[in-house]
């Protein structure tokens, strides 16, 4: 509606408006709408422009590279990846145009180059790439890579610059200067155009003197004072439209005159610069700064201002100390407090009570204060602290462990009372636990590595500090074992023990294996030197008697080599270190955690060392197996890796069936990952809880102590295929064979399903493939299938004596195929000859006949030695393959009689009827397992209660026959001795 209230121009009730005066409005109608609501003079009238594609282009090229620098001030490269795709989009838009003005804008290889600059000097900018966060170090890696590959199709126009860059700056300048000229431009356009709007009526005389008194321009702007004619009005409202006023909005509206338009532009330029100013000089800042800013700190300011040390002419003493320092903790855990610089205010307080010589005791609760300080400066758990926090920490407790352990006079303990303690004058009593301080330390050290991604050089820089650590930790317990109680020191011993465990010494390994060669070498050249002597001239007896004092050379290699495996002993540093440690645990600890830990970590080192024997027999002494339900989860999850640990020794060692065992709990579940605290899986049907995700996230093992997961799968796939293919070739028809391993059958199971078998190329196949072989007794592809350039980059180069575990593996497998050949094939042979067996599987003669005469004896196979022929005579006392059959069909068929009778059973509401046989629902072989049952139930059950029930007639019908049984034993056993 307003729009044609301000379209019609005049008054509707106007007589002396003509025809044509209508005629003219109606066709400046279309030209005046669109400045209807033009009321205020803040509000500039939009001028459209018609521009080339050229400028559009162009325009929207360099606002990307605007943003583009932008991006690069703040370093924010994964914004810089962004815009920097942006570009080259833009670019691809503007393919046209830039064919038609002759090729890539000045200005955009000029971007290309400071992109290519920027890029470079931050890759080359160690220390700050360390600084970078995730993202951004991702992002700078994919930049460099894209921007390389980029630039190549601009290779030559890009080194035409770098030699000249100096030349285009007109161009450049002009192209970048055109966003700050746009808006000069419109407002010279706009001042122009309002300088031209009164000069209009003048363009055309003849026409307004038609409409006007007197043909007088000025006529129509009358004062307020003067009232116009009727006359007036009407001409002035008839010309109007045509005049100084393009719509009616504008005649009601305040005029400006040019003085202030002037203060107008002015006031507009003034700002400009002012803008232009701070935007120079924020600029300046930050390229003084280089680069550097200041994190906002969360939460509210301080309501306290930052205070005083002390005044001016303030005597230091420790009272005025103390008092400062009791009000810097005084904020300590409010919410507006800025932790570092509470952290700066304890750091200037010492340096202050050190100047003044306020002594040791002063310094000492200090610090204590200072690293309680760093450990609160992150106040959520679940984060770890900053670099800069960590480095601050380690110095401060460094520094703490040097004055405690240069000044005896010095006692520390979380004992001491505030009242009690003695700060001015010696012996110094502070309040503090240096062993606490020292475990917050170590767990914070933990965080941080969980924090780190396992594969980045941030993982490996901060696994430096675990050395800083071991030395403080080996500092403190020198200390605690002069000064410490016996639960302090059992303390410190677990920690030192928890930093050791895991570790392989690699120098005994190393050591072992030169004293290994040594002593063979001496060995070898004693005997080189006797069989010297027996070659060369005899020796008298008297000779003989006469050298019975000197030393051999065989003796005398055998006495070197035995001084120098003495003295790798003694260098057995860590060994030695485990077992100091953990004795004195076991003695001294009254908490039952620290000893199971201890002990836990004692087994784990031994059986990583491959001492067998001392990690079995210190796991069954303890009988944790019967109490590490009832143990803190932390100790659940060290109990775990001890069990894989000492599982992968037993097989390094050949004891495959102990290996299985130990692995069988950890790889049954298919959660080994889990219970190893080496990740969390994604469980299909349950949805963890944030608060227990977290929880057990700060359960992970750091990556560095992680075990092998593909080692330990291939262990326990290998040792069930040891033990499982044997069994399975011994029981082939036995319906209620059992399973020794799980998994190892599902893992036949899948591939029995595949409808094309290919060459195995995973860890799985690989294994799969050799049960097969073995199954028919061809050990020597189950070998190559098992032992082969893959598998052992995968699996067994990773075992510390890889050419060991090789031979051993080798080994058994030779061994197992042998007794699955004869479990095979026992039923088709009538005798085997041993020299036979010996040739086929490459076995030497003693180890076959040993093999063979240990399943005799077991009853695994019904065969004999003959001696003279050494050959296996087969007895043939096992079914064959229709006996078996008939015999599985005979037990289906009872359990289907059986069956029936319970269903009959149920169907009559009877509980138990028996025959005459004594037979009934429990069917043939269930009644046995049914009387012993009611054998042993009490003696006041329900049918015994009730009379001489069907108990009662059965358990007098089983005695009865015990008897009989009894005596006709007792009568043959007589008639035996008479015969003799």
């Amino acid at each position: 509606m307003s729009s044609r209230f301000f379209a019609t121009g005049s008054d509707s009730e106007s007589e002396s408006s003509s025809e044509s005066e209508e005629q003219t409005v109606v066709q400046s109608k279309s030209t005046v709408t669109t400045k209807v609501f033009a009321f205020s003079d803040d509000e500039e009238e939009t001028k459209r422009v018609v521009r080339s594609a050229k400028d559009k282009r162009f325009e929207e090229l360099q606002n990307v590279i605007k943003q583009l620098r932008n991006h690069k001030k703040i370093k924010d490269i994964s914004k810089v990846l962004e815009t920097f795709e942006d570009l080259t989009k833009a670019l691809q838009k503007s393919q046209k145009v830039i064919e038609k003005e002759g090729g890539v804008p000045r200005f955009y290889i000029r971007a290309l180059v400071e992109l290519e600059d920027f890029v470079n000097e931050t890759w080359e900018d160690r220390e700050g790439r360390k600084k970078l966060n995730k993202v951004n170090s991702k992002a700078l890696t994919t930049m460099r890579q894209k921007l390389r590959k980029y630039n190549r199709d601009f290779e030559a126009k890009i080194a035409s610059y770098r030699e000249n860059p100096d030349a285009g700056d007109d161009q450049d300048g002009a192209e970048d200067d055109r966003d700050k000229s746009d808006s000069d431009d419109d407002d010279d356009d706009e001042a122009q155009q309002q300088k031209k709007k009164p000069a209009a009526p003048a363009e055309a005389p003849d026409m307004k003197s038609q409409f006007l008194k007197g043909g007088d321009s000025e006529g129509s702007d009358d004062s307020d004072m003067d009232w116009p004619s009727d006359s007036d009005s009407e001409s002035s409202d008839s010309s109007e439209p045509e005049g100084g006023y393009t719509n009616m909005a504008a005649k009601f509206l305040k005029k400006t005159t040019a003085a202030e338009e002037a203060a107008k532009a002015a006031r507009k330029q003034e700002k400009k610069e002012r803008k232009a100013r701070e935007q120079r000089r924020e600029e300046e800042e930050r390229e003084m700064e280089e680069g550097e800013w200041t994190e906002v700190q969360r939460g509210a300011p301080m309501a306290m201002e930052k205070p005083k040390m002390f005044a001016k002419g303030t005597e230091i003493n420790h009272a005025v100390v103390l008092k400062k320092l009791n009000e810097i903790l005084a904020a300590r855990g409010k919410k507006g407090t800025d932790r570092s610089e509470q952290i700066m205010l304890l750091a200037e307080l010492r340096r202050i009570a050190e100047e003044n010589n306020l002594g040791l005791g002063m310094t000492v609760k200090i610090l204590f204060n200072i690293v309680a300080s760093i450990f609160d400066y992150n106040p959520n758990i679940a984060t770890c602290m900053k670099d800069e926090m960590w480095a601050k920490c380690i110095t401060y407790i460094t520094e703490m462990m040097d004055i405690l352990i240069d000044n005896s006079n010095i006692f520390v303990g979380a004992n001491v009372l505030e009242e009690s303690e003695a700060i001015e004058a010696e012996p110094f009593r502070v309040r503090g636990c240096i062993l606490s301080v020292m475990e917050r330390a170590d767990e914070e050290f933990i965080k941080m590595l969980q924090a780190c991604d396992a594969h980045s050089t941030e993982y490996v820089e901060r696994l430096k500090d675990e050395k800083k650590i071991e030395v403080l930790v080996v500092r403190l317990q020198k200390y605690l074992e002069e000064r410490g109680t016996s639960q302090e020191i059992c303390r410190v011993y677990l920690r030192r023990i928890e930093h050791v465990y895991y570790k392989y010494d690699y120098e005994h390994y190393k050591s072992a294996d030169l004293i290994k060669k040594t002593v063979e070498q001496k060995v070898e050249e004693g005997k080189d030197g006797e069989e010297e002597v027996k070659d060369g001239e005899e020796v008298k007896d008297g000779e003989d008697e006469g050298k019975d004092g000197e030393v051999t050379p065989q003796e005398k290699g055998g006495q070197e080599a035995k001084d120098m495996v003495d003295g790798e002993k003694q260098k057995e540093k860590t060994a030695v270190i485990m077992d100091k440690l953990c004795k004195y645990i076991y003695a001294k600890d009254t908490t039952d955690r620290i000893r199971t830990r201890a002990i836990l970590c004692h087994i784990y080192h031994h059986a990583l060392h491959g001492r067998w024997y001392e990690a079995r027999d210190l796991m069954l002494m303890s009988h944790l197996q019967d109490t590490i339900q009832h143990s803190d989860v932390p100790t659940q999850i060290l109990y775990n890796r001890t069990m894989v640990q000492l599982g992968l020794c037993a097989f390094r060692y050949g004891n495959i069936k102990d290996a299985h065992n130990a692995l069988l709990d950890i790889q049954s579940g298919g959660r080994a990952k889990e219970l190893l605290a080496q990740g969390l899986l994604m469980q299909r049907n349950v949805e963890r809880d944030p608060e227990r995700e977290k929880i057990e996230k700060r359960r992970q093992m750091p990556f560095h102590m992680h075990i092998n997961l593909e080692l330990l799968e291939c262990v326990y796939l290998v040792s069930a295929m040891l033990l499982e293919i044997p069994y399975m070739a011994a029981h082939e028809f036995d319906a209620r064979r059992r399973m020794i391993s799980k998994s190892f059958h599902h893992q036949l199971r899948v591939s029995e399903r595949q409808p094309l078998v290919g060459p195995p190329e995973s860890m799985r196949e690989h294994v799969v493939a050799a049960s097969k072989a073995m199954k028919i007794g061809d050990w020597r592809a189950c070998r190559d299938y098992i032992i082969n350039e893959k598998m052992n980059g995968k699996v067994w180069d990773l075992f510390p004596e890889a050419d060991k575990v090789r031979e051993l593996i080798s080994r058994k497998i030779q061994e197992e195929s042998l007794r699955t050949y004869l479990f095979t094939y026992s039923a088709i042979y009538d005798s085997l000859c041993l020299v036979t067996l010996s040739s086929m599987f490459e076995l030497d003669g003693p180890v076959v006949h040993s093999i063979i005469s240990k399943m005799i004896i077991n009853e695994e196979l019904a065969a004999s030695w003959d001696e003279p022929t050494q050959t296996v005579v087969m007895h043939r006392s096992e079914p064959t393959r229709l006996q078996n059959l008939a015999l599985q069909l005979s037990d289906k068929l009872a359990n289907l009689v059986d069956n029936n009778e319970r269903i009959l059973e149920v169907k009559q509401g009877t509980s138990a009827f028996y025959t005459r046989q004594g037979e009934g629902r429990f069917g043939r072989q269930g009644k046995e397992r049914h009387q012993g049952k009611e054998r042993h139930q009490g003696q006041g059950g329900y049918h015994q209660q009730q009379g001489r029930g069907y108990q009662g007639q059965r358990r007098d019908r089983g005695d009865r026959d015990r008897d009989h049984r009894d005596r006709d034993h007792q009568q043959g056993y007589n008639r035996q001795q008479d015969r003799w």
